[in-house]
C-alpha cells in the first residue's frame, strides 16, 4: 500500500472539542421511549452499557420544496453470533416520513468509509435534514461550522437510515478483544452491514420498499460487498446503490505500485490546475474532464508503461504534464513525469500547502522551507474535517434528545491498521467482479456515482474508468462529475447538484 492509500480510506478525521455549534431551528417534540427493543432487557458492560435508550422524536420541514413531517430514531441495534450471544451495539440514526406508503417508499442505508470512518460526513455534509455549514468564502474555518437545516435532503425523496460501523460513531463492540476477528475485515464487514439492515428493515416493516445503499470512499468497496451479502445471506435483493468518491478497487488507488493509479490521478491534477485558473466553467467542464482523461489513459499512460523517456524526448514529455497539471516542470522531471499527490513538493505552491482530498483548497503553508511529507499535515484530513465529531454530537444531545458519555468517534484509526483486505487466501479482496455479478443477476439494480473533479484521493478518473469496463449492466452505472474535491458536498452549490441527481435516481 502506497503512503497516501490510507488518506482515500481514512476518510477524514477524529472528533475535536470545537465551539458547539447551534441546533437546527427544526420542530422537535420528544417521544419518552414509545418503542424499546429487545436489547434493553439485556445487561451490557463497559462502554456499551454508556449507550442510552432509543430515542424517537418528530420534526418537520422543507426539503426539495417539500414541506413535511417526519419522525427520527436515534438508537441501536444488537447484532449476535451464531449462539445468539450480543456482539455489538451499532448505532443508526433513522429518518422516516410521516403518512409515506413503505410499499413505495424508498429507503437508503448510509455508512461511510476509512475503514474506520462513522457516518457523521454523509449524515451532516450530504444528505441528512440538516448540514453542518461553513462560513462564505472560507471553507477551511470548521471552527465557525454551523448547523443549519438542508433544504437538499435527500428525505425529499426516500427514507435514511444512516449506520456507523462498529468501532465507530457510536457504535460498541461487545467484547473488544474480539472485535478485529468479529468486524474488521472486508468480509466480516459486508455480513455485519447486511445483519443490521436487514434487523432494521425487519423491526420497521420495511421489507417491501425499495432498497438503495450509499457508501462514501471505502463506502464504495463496502456498498458492492454489502450488496452480495444481503443478497447471499439475507436474500434482500437491492434497487440501487449511490457511491460519492468511491474507492472500488485498492489497487487502482495505489500509486506506488500501479501506473493505471498514477494515470487516473492526472485528470484531478488538470482539473484543479484550470479551476485554479478560472477556466473551468460549467458550460466547458465536460469537455475539459473528457479531454483530459483521454490524454491520461492515452499518450501519458502509454509513455509510463514503455521505456522511460531520456534526453530531448524526455524533456518533451515532461513539459506536456507540467502543462496539464500547473506543476513546475523541474518538478516533475525530478520526479520523472509522475507527479506523487502527497509529496510535499506537489502540494506546496506559493507558501500554500494543497489538499489532496480537494486540489484547488489549501491553507497557508506552515513548512514553506520544505518538510518530510509525513510532517506535512493535511488540510482536510487534520483540520475543517474534524468539526463533523463535535458537530454530530451536539445535534444529537439537542435535537434529537441522545446523549452519551461516550465521544462519537469520528475516526477510529485503529481499525484502518488492523483491517483484513484479504479474500480467502488472496492478497487483495477484488469488489469489481463482484459488482459484474450483481448487475448480471439483478436486472433491476442501478448505480449512481458521484466524484469530486478535483479529489486526488479518489480520483474520478478511476470511477470511469471501471465503468467503461462493465460489460453487463454499463447502461444502467451513470457517472456524475461535480466541482469540488472528496467531500464534494461541502460545496453548496455541487451538494444542490448531487441532492437534485440523487432524487432523480430515486424516482425513476
Amino acid at each position: 500500500m502506497w503512503p497516501g492509500l490510507p488518506l482515500c480510506l481514512a476518510l477524514c478525521l477524529s472528533t475535536s472539542a470545537l465551539a458547539a455549534p447551534a441546533p437546527a431551528p427544526t420542530k422537535a417534540e420528544a417521544t419518552p421511549q414509545a418503542q424499546q427493543p429487545s436489547s434493553e432487557a439485556e445487561t451490557f458492560h463497559d462502554a456499551a452499557a454508556l449507550l442510552p435508550k432509543d430515542s424517537v422524536t418528530h420534526h418537520s420541514g422543507t426539503f426539495g420544496g417539500q414541506k413535511m413531517t417526519y419522525t427520527t430514531t436515534a438508537g441501536t441495534l444488537t447484532l449476535r453470533d451464531d449462539a445468539g450471544k450480543p456482539t455489538a451495539r451499532m448505532f443508526y440514526t433513522a429518518y422516516t416520513r410521516d403518512g409515506a406508503d413503505p410499499a413505495h417508499r424508498p429507503v437508503v442505508y448510509f455508512f461511510n468509509g476509512g475503514p474506520g470512518a462513522g457516518t457523521a460526513y454523509l449524515h451532516l455534509g450530504a444528505a441528512g435534514p440538516v448540514m453542518l455549514d461553513f462560513p462564505t468564502g472560507n471553507p477551511a474555518d470548521g471552527a465557525n461550522a454551523q448547523i443549519k437545516p438542508n433544504p437538499e435532503s435527500w428525505l425529499a425523496a426516500a427514507d435514511l437510515v444512516f449506520l456507523d460501523a462498529p468501532g465507530t460513531g457510536w457504535s460498541v463492540p461487545v467484547d473488544p478483544k474480539q472485535a478485529d476477528k468479529q468486524f474488521y475485515g472486508v468480509r466480516q464487514d459486508a455480513k455485519t452491514f447486511a445483519k443490521a439492515i436487514q434487523l432494521w428493515a425487519n423491526a420497521n416493516k420495511r421489507m417491501i420498499s425499495p432498497r438503495y445503499l450509499a457508501g462514501e470512499s471505502y463506502g464504495g468497496l463496502r456498498a458492492i460487498e454489502v450488496a452480495s451479502a444481503l443478497a447471499e445471506d439475507q436474500h434482500i435483493l437491492l434497487n440501487g446503490i449511490v457511491m460519492i468518491s468511491p474507492a472500488l478497487d485498492m489497487t487502482l488507488l495505489d500509486t506506488e505500485n500501479d501506473i493505471l493509479a498514477d494515470a487516473f490521478v492526472l485528470p484531478s491534477l488538470e482539473a484543479a490546475n484550470l479551476a485554479l485558473q478560472h477556466k473551468l466553467t460549467p458550460e466547458t467542464m465536460t469537455q475539459h474532464l473528457d479531454k483530459a482523461y483521454q490524454y491520461a489513459v492515452g499518450p501519458y499512460l502509454s509513455t509510463l508503461a514503455g521505456t522511460p523517456p531520456t534526453g530531448e524526448a524526455a524533456d518533451d514529455f515532461y513539459e506536456a504534464v507540467a502543462s496539464h497539471t500547473g506543476i513546475e516542470q523541474d518538478i516533475i522531471a525530478k520526479q520523472r513525469g509522475i507527479p506523487r499527490p502527497e509529496a510535499h513538493d506537489i502540494r506546496s505552491r506559493d507558501g500554500h500547502l494543497y489538499s489532496l482530498y480537494d486540489a484547488t483548497l489549501s491553507i497557508a503553508d506552515p513548512f514553506p522551507e520544505g518538510v518530510d511529507n509525513a510532517e506535512s499535515p493535511e488540510p482536510t484530513l487534520d483540520g475543517f474535517g474534524h468539526a463533523y465529531g463535535s458537530a454530530f454530537e451536539h445535534y444529537a444531545a439537542t435535537e434529537l434528545r441522545y446523549q452519551t458519555e461516550l465521544s462519537y468517534n469520528l475516526l477510529n484509526y485503529a481499525i484502518s491498521q488492523a483491517w483484513d483486505y484479504r479474500d480467502t487466501n488472496a492478497p487483495l479482496v477484488r469488489p469489481i467482479p463482484t459488482l459484474r455479478r450483481l448487475l448480471a443477476l439483478n436486472p433491476t439494480l442501478r448505480v449512481f456515482i458521484a466524484n469530486g473533479a478535483y479529489d486526488l484521493v479518489c480520483p474520478y478518473a478511476s470511477s470511469r474508468w471501471v465503468a467503461e469496463h462493465i460489460p453487463v449492466g454499463r447502461n444502467r452505472i451513470g457517472l456524475h462529475v461535480y466541482p469540488g474535491g472528496h467531500m464534494l458536498y461541502t460545496r453548496p452549490d455541487s451538494r444542490a447538484a448531487l441532492a437534485h441527481d440523487v432524487r432523480t435516481f430515486l424516482t425513476p
